[in-house]
């Protein structure tokens, strides 16, 4: 049996991952970046340009997706994600549920 595959849609899916992965590191940055801001180990120049980078790189995401027409696409990775981290941290606060759980 053949599978058919849409050109498009493999390159939006695909894209729209590249890009979702791209965004949480982008957080993961910002997150250390405002650490190193409340730690007082940057100079107010190191903090200027790492803003300013941030910034950028909030910008050319944005217009990535928006070239690319995988917003969309981009969301609904992000949405999946959360919901399996929040799936698994659930789980970790929470063991005795789950174990009730998995037993009926």
């Amino acid at each position: 049996m053949a599978i058919d595959i849409n050109e498009d849609n493999l390159k939006h899916g695909l894209l729209g991952l590249v890009m979702a992965l791209v965004e949480i590191i982008r957080d993961s940055l910002k997150h250390q970046a405002r650490e190193r801001m409340k730690s007082g180990i940057l100079a107010d120049k190191e903090m200027e340009r790492l803003g300013r980078a941030l910034m950028e790189l909030d910008i050319a995401i944005e217009e990535i997706k928006e070239e690319q027409g995988i917003t969309e696409s981009v969301k609904g990775v992000r949405d999946g994600l959360d919901e399996i981290v929040d799936s698994v941290v659930d789980r970790l606060l929470n063991p005795e549920r789950w174990a009730e759980e998995a037993d009926q």
